[in-house]
């Protein structure tokens, strides 16, 4: 059982596979930012200045141990930022894909090398095969 798990761990794939994943988690994180920090400043003050991190509804409050009361949220702002984060990573690997299908059609759609033209040696020798099959046709 160990062999075959040193097998495969050590497949190309399994460590592309995990290089692929640190960097979505990273690309993420990046995205994350890009909304809460970028996008939505903007997003919130085109709507009255609202900011959509502290978009939240208090269901109730909890008495700590210390004797302060601590609200109960339902935090509807996070998700739609969230939702929003979401379609900017859709969107993002979607033209990311787009981009690397049109370049792998490209690859495709390369001609072939042209055959080199035929040396004239052997442009004379097929002249002079055509010529045989000629006379041969005119015995016949």
């Amino acid at each position: 059982m160990l062999t075959e798990f040193k097998k495969f761990i050590s497949r190309g794939n399994v460590v592309e596979l995990g290089v692929g994943l640190i960097l979505a988690t990273y690309f993420g994180a990046i995205v994350k930012s890009f909304v809460d920090d970028i996008v939505m400043p903007p997003v919130g003050q085109l709507i009255a200045g609202i900011d959509f991190s502290e978009l939240k509804y208090k269901i109730a409050e909890r008495a700590m141990e210390d004797g302060s009361l601590q609200p109960v949220t339902i935090n509807y702002g996070l998700f739609i930022n969230n939702v929003i984060t979401f379609f900017i990573v859709a969107l993002a690997v979607f033209v990311l894909t787009k981009i690397y299908n049109n370049f792998l059609q490209k690859k495709k759609a390369e001609p072939a090398a042209a055959e080199a033209a035929p040396t004239s040696q052997e442009q004379l020798l097929m002249e002079i095969r055509d010529a045989i099959r000629e006379q041969n046709r005119i015995k016949e």
